[in-house]
């Protein structure tokens, strides 16, 4: 068995509990609006690597992530490679290791079942409300989030959530407080984070020759998204 990485990241420190190392996988099967990794989309690229040979690259930076840290698999999506996420995460978790799985929820409930057996955290995403809106601006299901959020509970996966905040589209207190009571559902959340729009990713568009669709759109003022945290108990 082989998957595909993009990149390795020796020192994470946003990307679950401590330092982590971070292996971004390569292939993600939405297209939205505000991705920051466009070059990750691409299922052909990247490189070619055995579960083997990425437990064993990410097991060197172990001084550096013990104790409180660990491994977080991002992407692209990681789930569009869950047997091969499986093995690796089955690999780490031997070795005592935490495993974070960083996903957008996008993928087969069966496969998903068997990476969540070996995952000590799930960081997923919950870009929109609606389902208007998650096929408009990423080309995906909703629904599908709502089951894999499930399936963590089920399984007793501890879940921090991640959310976006875009003006003018994400950035409202009555969809903060539908997030909240939507997030609410689920026993097993133990942190929402709001992240302020920004376009950091703006070049990285320009030299691949793809527009980015929120161009126009003012980042997130810092401040006033953490305002909006109040509202996610309301």
């Amino acid at each position: 068995m082989t998957g595909r990485i993009h990149s390795i990241q020796s020192l994470g420190a946003v990307d679950g509990p401590g330092l982590r190392a971070v292996a971004f996988l390569q292939g993600c099967p939405l297209r939205c609006a505000y991705c920051h990794n466009p070059d990750t989309w691409d299922f052909s690229g990247g490189t070619e690597i055995t579960p083997q040979e990425l437990a064993q690259k990410l097991l060197r930076y172990r001084p550096y992530f013990r104790g409180k840290g660990g491994v977080t698999l991002t992407g692209g999506e990681p789930l569009a490679q869950a047997p091969f996420v499986e093995e690796v995460f089955r690999l780490l978790r031997a070795q005592g290791v935490h495993t974070a799985l960083d996903t957008s929820c996008m993928g087969d409930l069966d496969d998903a079942a068997r990476v969540l057996a070996h995952t000590s955290l799930v960081l997923a995403d919950v870009k929109f409300l609606t389902r208007e809106d998650y096929r408009r601006y990423c080309g995906g299901s909703l629904d599908r989030v709502w089951d894999f959020l499930r399936l963590t509970g089920q399984m007793g996966v501890p879940l921090w959530i991640r959310h976006v905040v875009v003006p003018g589209l994400t950035d409202g207190e009555a969809h903060i407080r539908a997030l909240g009571r939507e997030l609410r559902r689920f026993p097993n959340v133990e942190k929402v984070e709001l992240l302020p729009f920004r376009k950091l990713c703006l070049e990285k568009y320009q030299a691949m020759g793809l527009p980015f669709p929120l161009e126009q759109v003012p980042e997130m003022d810092e401040a006033a998204c953490r305002g909006l945290e109040r509202f996610l108990q309301e």
